[in-house]
């Protein structure tokens, strides 16, 4: 029987995340956080000090290391570094990173490897329009910038991370700008997907539409 693909796309601070990891548990699926995926990349190559701006080197460091996810946990080569990727700074990185095409070429398979294995539920900016261009159900959720700004400063403050809201808010905008704009897999809602603006709307409000359009769909 083929495993079942459920995307969910959208910029950072909709909420993707939480939202993907709740709904996996709640159909028996496997999760897959890319934007873990890239986190880990990026740190990766913070680690070398190398040039994140050149292709070749990103992608040589990449090719070379173990990424996985076990137990709630992201492990960089066997170590856990869950805490370590959380922070804006590799946040950034993982965006500047995500535009060179030998980063994406192996994080690509990577992902797809996954689908062989179970079905899984798939969080991330390009899941349902590279990654899995063929996915049973597309999701995009959206919010404005100044609310994604504010969830994200109050995710960073509750870690004890203190850093501006201003600060958090042109980082976002200037990371949404590069993630529409780059010429490989840039940020777009999927062809067939669903959209939900979670602007206005609670965690719990969310996962209930998101858990009415996959049962509505899945049933079909």
């Amino acid at each position: 029987m083929k495993n079942t693909i459920i995307t969910i796309d959208g910029p950072s601070g909709t909420g993707k995340s939480t939202v993907a990891r709740v709904v996996a548990k709640k159909l028996g699926f496997l999760f897959l956080d890319t934007g873990a995926l890239y986190r880990a990349a990026a740190l990766a190559v913070d680690m070398q000090h190398a040039d994140i701006n050149n292709n070749a080197i990103c992608g040589q460091i990449i090719s070379q290391i173990d990424i996985c996810f076990l137990g709630g946990k992201v492990l960089l080569n066997r170590r856990d570094i869950t805490s370590d990727i959380r922070s804006n700074h590799i946040s950034s990185l993982a965006s500047k990173i995500a535009v060179h095409p030998t980063v994406r070429k192996k994080l690509l398979d990577v992902q797809r490897s996954f689908a062989l294995k179970r079905s899984l539920v798939i969080e991330g900016r390009d899941t349902g329009s590279i990654v899995f261009p063929d996915a049973d159900i597309k999701l995009f959720l959206d919010a404005s910038l100044q609310e994604r700004a504010r969830r994200r400063h109050l995710e960073l403050k509750t870690k004890r991370m203190d850093i501006a809201y201003n600060k958090v808010l042109k980082d976002m905008e200037k990371r949404d700008q590069r993630d529409a704009s780059r010429v490989h897999s840039p940020l777009i809602i999927p062809e067939h997907a669903f959209v939900v603006d979670t602007t206005h709307m609670t965690l719990d409000g969310v996962i209930q539409e998101v858990m009415k359009i996959i049962r509505e769909r899945l049933a079909d």
